[in-house]
């Protein structure tokens, strides 16, 4: 993804009206930002020093982070000016006195029940009770099974319980669906945070228990045993993580690779009921899963043996409340808050409510949400534009293979064919997804959340055994973002990408190119990444190099990965350029794809300065400036951890070292910091 938010960020380029009870207010029109933002320069910078500066320093100055946010950018920005507009779609559905169809009402009355923080209060623990009383009355470690399933498909929804299930395409026959399983089961971010000796991390641990204890207070124990529940919680958590494969070990597509029958998966975790709990799930026949992690689960039935009932109850009481701690009364929320969001990733104050629940509907019911979204914003035009553009970007990918020096005509001829074979989706699915049966109710916020999660897992378990959907989005119409799948092999542009400033109709074709040309070209890359290469033109996870090849395209992205790997993030944490070798290289291969494709489409097109700024200055303005941020110390080191994009800076200047095109249209000299030596300069696509 061209993103590193862990949020859902929308933009809009238009006035709109929100409503509150019962009073309508009317909200100023948002401003209209173009792609290329003159007042966001610092030219007292010289783009030669540090372009990222020269192009974002003032935008950057100007806009320091608000209290309520971990970070900000020019997405993130936008993001908060839209929010309004959103409000006031799920504010009119949620007027049951308006006329509503069946859509409105399964938003309306999900965002009402969230708004409605009297009603949260009024509840209390009482939403969570049923699944806290059949903890308690557990009598046996080996009933955990149908417990945890029950468990898995109502609780939360932004945490798993113990493990992850539901389905995933076969990696050898992509066209089918089949079951998987796959490590989780952890508090903290990642399982690095349990392993890991360095200060902060011991530091982050004790926050951590003080935390869970909190919890277990907010549930209702003595301090002494709360304290004594958050380390029986933390040494099993610790277990769990030892066992998880890291963040880097996943990137490698066929170490998560582990088809076998359910024969075996019995064999493998013997003290855990798999025919109950795929019974209780309504799992229809399995043939075959994956198992993403078999260590992980080996590790899971060494804990079945020997973690007593006691302490399997105090694990699942906690990861209970704590996933559901958003969506219960306001004490849950806070602490959720100062742990998560305060201590982790460095917001000073928690988000309106009204704020919080606009994201969780997003999340929740995205597809029904982007309805109304994509008729408010999504012109038809901007389809076939941007169609236009993608095919563009493909056509100098084409190019760029067909010229490649180091890779041999046979292996060309597959990755061309693998290029033919992507599909591209554009601003919104083709079919709506129903959910017709999701029951959605006024009052009772954690019951609609439940709703909405079971609706999704039950989803994801009836695909089982059925041809894949080649029409499914992974996100809601209405994120700003776009992805590449490697296993459907196709690039999905929601509607919220194509939007200004980001896409933007009343610029000149340069900067639009730099950033949206840039965007398309990264996603298009992630098909030919160090991950995204495995895979074939069907999305099977296939060799389809010779072994020279191979090894040619392993040292260009080395060389990516060590120069990220020098990078720091914040204090002595560098980028863990393995971690993000992907997006690096999606981010240089993306941007140099977007130049040969503006340089094609304007070849005929007599292009002049504007502004001052030659084409190719406005084109690389328009890629930095997609990404001008500011961004707190704590949320930059747990994104160094957990996230494979690189901070915004390193995501801008890291490929521009690598782009003799820059040098030359900003008269940059050798040994200035943005210009590599030429035998340094990293090529890959």
């Amino acid at each position: 993804m061209r993103i590193a938010s862990a949020l859902h960020l929308f933009v809009l380029s238009l006035g709109l009206t929100a409503t509150a009870g019962a009073q309508t207010r009317e909200e100023p029109a948002l401003p209209y930002s173009p792609s290329l933002n003159l007042n966001s320069m610092d030219k007292s910078i010289d783009p030669c020093q540090n372009f990222y500066k020269y192009a974002c320093g003032r935008w950057q100055k100007d806009n320091p982070i608000p209290a309520d946010q971990t970070s900000w950018s020019v997405y993130g920005k936008l993001y908060q000016d839209n929010l309004n507009f959103l409000r006031s779609i799920l504010e009119q559905a949620a007027h049951s006195s308006s006329p509503r169809d069946a859509v409105s009402q399964k938003i309306g009355d999900f965002y009402a029940s969230c708004i409605d923080e009297a009603a949260l209060e009024r509840n209390g623990l009482g939403p969570l009770q049923a699944e806290l009383d059949a903890i308690a009355q557990l009598k046996s470690v080996r009933e955990l099974a149908p417990l945890v399933a029950r468990l898995q498909i109502t609780t939360g929804g932004y945490r798993t319980i113990l493990f992850r299930s539901g389905s995933d395409q076969d990696p050898d026959n992509s066209e089918q669906v089949i079951a998987s399983l796959d490590q989780g089961g952890l508090g903290l971010p990642d399982r690095d945070y349990y392993t890991k000796d360095d200060a902060k991390s011991k530091e982050t641990r004790e926050r951590y228990l003080q935390h869970v204890q909190k919890v277990f207070e907010l549930l209702g124990d003595y301090p002494e045993a709360a304290k004594k529940n958050a380390d029986t919680l933390m040494r099993m958590e610790t277990a769990l993580a030892k066992a998880s494969m890291t963040r880097v070990e996943r990137r490698d597509p066929y170490k998560l690779k582990n088809k076998m029958k359910v024969p075996r998966l019995e064999e493998l975790v013997p003290n855990f009921s798999w025919k109950t709990y795929y019974s209780v799930l309504q799992y229809p026949t399995i043939e075959i899963l994956n198992i993403g992690d078999p260590g992980f689960f080996k590790e899971v039935n060494a804990a079945l043996a020997r973690e007593s009932l006691t302490d399997w109850k105090i694990y699942l009481r906690f990861h209970v409340a704590d996933s559901s701690a958003q969506f219960l009364s306001e004490k849950f929320i806070q602490e959720n808050f100062e742990f998560y969001r305060k201590y982790l990733r460095g917001a000073k104050e928690r988000e309106p409510q009204w704020k919080r629940c606009v994201k969780f509907t997003d999340y929740m019911l995205g597809e029904a949400l982007g309805q109304a979204y994509v008729r408010s914003v999504f012109a038809p035009h901007l389809k076939q534009s941007t169609l236009d553009m993608v095919r563009g970007i493909e056509d100098a990918m084409a190019k760029r293979i067909q010229a490649l020096d180091w890779m041999s005509p046979e292996t060309k001829q597959q990755a061309l064919t693998k290029l033919r074979g992507i599909r591209n989706k554009i601003g919104y699915p083709d079919r709506w997804r129903d959910y017709s049966s999701v029951k959605i109710v006024r009052d009772e916020f954690l019951a609609n959340v439940q709703q909405a999660t079971a609706f999704e897992h039950r989803r994801e378990i009836t695909k089982i055994g059925k041809p894949v959907d080649h029409g499914e989005w992974e996100i809601s119409p209405a994120t700003v973002d776009a992805y590449y799948n490697p296993q459907m092999n196709d690039i999905n542009f929601p509607a919220g990408v194509l939007q200004p400033p980001l896409y933007d109709a009343k610029l000149d074709d340069a900067p639009n190119y730099g950033d949206t040309g840039g965007t398309i070209g990264h996603e298009l890359t992630h098909g030919f990444d160090d991950e995204g290469s495995q895979f074939d033109a069907q999305g099977n996870l296939k060799n389809w190099w010779t072994k020279e090849d191979r090894e040619k395209f392993d040292a260009r992205t080395k060389c990516v990965s060590d120069q990220y790997s020098q990078y720091v993030v914040v204090d002595d944490v560098h980028i863990n350029g393995q971690l993000t070798m992907g997006e690096d290289v999606a981010d240089l291969g993306g941007e140099i794809l977007a130049y040969i494709a503006w340089k094609d489409a304007t070849k005929d097109k007599n292009l002049q300065p504007v502004d001052g700024l030659t084409p190719e200055q406005r084109f690389f303005i328009g890629f930095a400036q997609w990404d001008c941020a500011n961004e707190r110390p704590e949320d930059l080191r747990v994104r160094a951890q957990t996230d494979p994009h690189s901070p915004a800076k390193y995501r801008i200047n890291g490929v521009l070292v690598n782009m003799p095109e820059f040098a030359k249209a900003f008269s940059c000299k050798a040994g200035q910091p943005m210009v590599k030596p030429a035998d340094k300069v990293c090529r890959v696509w």
